[in-house]
């Protein structure tokens, strides 16, 4: 049994995002993307563009003095969704963070359209961040 198209898709987009690679990144991601982050902090809300998405992404680094680490536990896909099943872990200020979490994707013509990133505890995530 072969792997569904957009599980490639997603690899691809984890494997430049752990390694910083923006031009493949680039590729991957939709100009158009629309990224979701709930939660009340500083990385909430609804990024629209490939631009505003990618600051997203900055930040977590950024905030984290580069120790936010996303390490993958398994992806799902078909035609319709692509789920990737997540674990992070970060610090700052002296505070940890180290929580599971699913991103669910929208994937067309082999480009990230859509995402939504969904935290197992997003009260405590919220505050590692503040």
């Amino acid at each position: 049994m072969t792997d569904h198209p957009h599980i490639g898709v997603f690899r691809r987009a984890m494997e430049a995002f752990s390694s910083g690679d923006m031009e493949v990144l680039a590729e991957v991601f939709h100009p158009e993307v629309v990224w979701h982050n709930g939660g009340q902090g500083p990385l909430s809300g609804d990024f629209h563009g490939r631009e505003a998405t990618f600051e997203m992404f900055a930040r977590d680094f950024g905030i984290s003095g580069g120790t936010y680490r996303p390490q993958l536990h398994d992806v799902l896909a078909n035609d319709a969704h692509t789920v990737a099943l997540l674990h992070a872990t970060a610090s700052r200020e002296g505070k940890q963070l180290d929580m599971d979490y699913v991103i669910v994707f929208h994937i067309s013509d082999g480009r990230i359209v859509e995402g939504w990133e969904l935290w197992a505890d997003q009260a405590t995530y919220d505050e590692f961040w503040s």
